[in-house]
C-alpha cells in the first residue's frame, strides 16, 4: 500500500517547455511628476528667501543671547505650570461632568461652554483688566491688596492659559473615561472597591490610551500660545526676540529666531510624546512600533545588505 503525503502541495517549478512569467512592476509616472514640482517649489521658495532683504547672519548673532534664553526658560516654564492647571482642572471637569448630580454637571458644562467658547487673547485681557470689575482682592486677614497690584502679568498669564486649557483637557479626560468598557466599572464595585479607588486602579490606567496622545498635542499647543502674553505684559521667548529687534534694527530676523527656538522646542516634545504613546500603547499592541532609532537601524541593515549581495 503506497503511502501519500498529505502534506506536499504543488510544485512550484513550472511544467517542462512552459515559459516563467517575467513580472514587470508598474510606473507611476504621477509620482514622479509630483516629485519635480514639490521640488522645484521648494527650491524657488528657498531662493526667494536667499535673495530677500534679510540680514541672515543676525539670526547667529544673537542665537544665544542671555535674553533669548532667558525667555526660553520662561516660555518652558509657563508652560508646564499653564498645562499642570490646566490637566489638573481638567480632571476635576470631567468627573463633575460625568456625575450624577445635575448641579456639578451643569457648572461644569457652563465653564466647558465659556471657555472653549471665547478666544485666549480674549480671556487674557479680561484678566488683566478685572480690576474695573473687583478693586480690591480681599481674602480676609490671609491678603488684602488692590487689583492691579495682585493681578501680576504672570499670574494673568497662568489663569488665561490654565484655566482656558482645562475646558479643552476635561472633554480629553471626559472621552478617555468614557472609552473604558462599563464592565471594567462594575467588577470593580463587586470586588469591593470604592469609586474613587476603581477610577484610580482600573479606570484611568486604561484611559491613558485615549487620554495621552491628544494631551500631548496639547502641550505643544501650549508652548506655541504662550507668545499671546506678551500683550499682557509678561516677558517670555517672543516679547524678547521683539525687544532685541526693535534695538538691533533687525525685527524679522528676530522673529526668524522666535520661530526656529520654538521649532527645537516643539520638536524635542514631540519625540517625548511619541515614547510616552508607546508606552501606554503596551496594552492595546502585540507588538510596539519600532522607535525612529529602530527604523535607522533596520534601513542601514537592509541597505548594506544590500550592497553585499550586489
Amino acid at each position: 500500500m503506497t503511502d501519500i503525503d498529505k502534506t506536499a502541495g504543488p510544485k512550484d517549478t513550472p511544467p517542462a517547455g512552459a515559459e516563467a512569467i517575467k513580472a514587470i512592476p508598474v510606473r507611476h509616472y504621477g509620482r514622479y511628476v509630483t516629485a519635480v514640482i514639490a521640488i522645484a517649489v521648494l527650491v524657488a521658495i528657498i531662493n526667494a528667501f536667499a535673495q530677500g532683504k534679510i540680514n541672515w547672519h543676525a539670526i547667529p548673532d544673537y542665537f544665544f543671547d542671555d535674553r533669548i534664553m532667558t525667555g526660553v526658560g520662561k516660555t518652558l516654564l509657563l508652560t508646564v505650570l499653564s498645562m499642570l492647571i490646566g490637566i489638573v482642572g481638567g480632571i476635576i471637569l470631567a468627573v463633575m461632568r460625568l456625575s450624577k448630580n445635575p448641579v456639578t454637571s451643569a457648572i461644569a458644562w457652563f465653564y466647558i461652554w465659556f471657555f472653549r467658547g471665547t478666544p485666549v487673547l480674549v480671556q487674557l485681557f479680561l484678566w488683566f483688566n478685572l480690576g474695573l470689575v473687583f478693586e480690591y482682592i480681599n481674602l480676609m486677614p490671609i491678603y488684602k491688596d488692590y487689583w492691579s497690584s495682585f493681578m501680576t502679568p504672570l499670574l494673568t498669564a497662568l489663569l488665561g492659559l490654565g484655566l482656558n486649557e482645562a475646558a479643552y483637557m476635561a472633554e480629553i479626560c471626559r472621552a478617555g473615561l468614557l472609552a473604558v468598557d462599563e464592565g471594567q466599572t462594575e467588577a470593580a464595585h463587586a470586588l469591593g472597591m470604592s469609586h474613587g479607588k476603581t477610577l484610580r486602579r482600573v479606570v484611568i490606567p486604561q484611559a491613558m490610551r485615549v487620554i495621552v496622545p491628544p494631551t500631548g498635542n496639547e502641550v505643544i499647543n501650549m508652548l506655541k500660545t504662550t507668545s499671546l502674553v506678551a500683550q499682557v505684559q509678561f516677558a517670555e521667548l517672543f516679547r524678547y526676540a521683539q525687544d532685541i529687534g526693535q534695538n538691533s534694527g533687525a525685527p524679522v530676523e528676530m522673529y526668524f529666531l522666535a520661530a526656529a527656538w520654538y521649532l527645537i522646542m516643539t520638536s524635542v516634545l514631540s519625540v517625548g510624546q511619541y515614547y510616552l504613546e508607546r508606552y501606554y500603547a503596551r496594552g492595546s499592541s502585540r507588538t510596539l512600533p519600532p522607535t525612529p532609532w529602530q527604523k535607522v537601524k533596520k534601513n542601514l541593515t537592509t541597505f548594506s545588505s544590500r550592497k553585499v549581495t550586489a
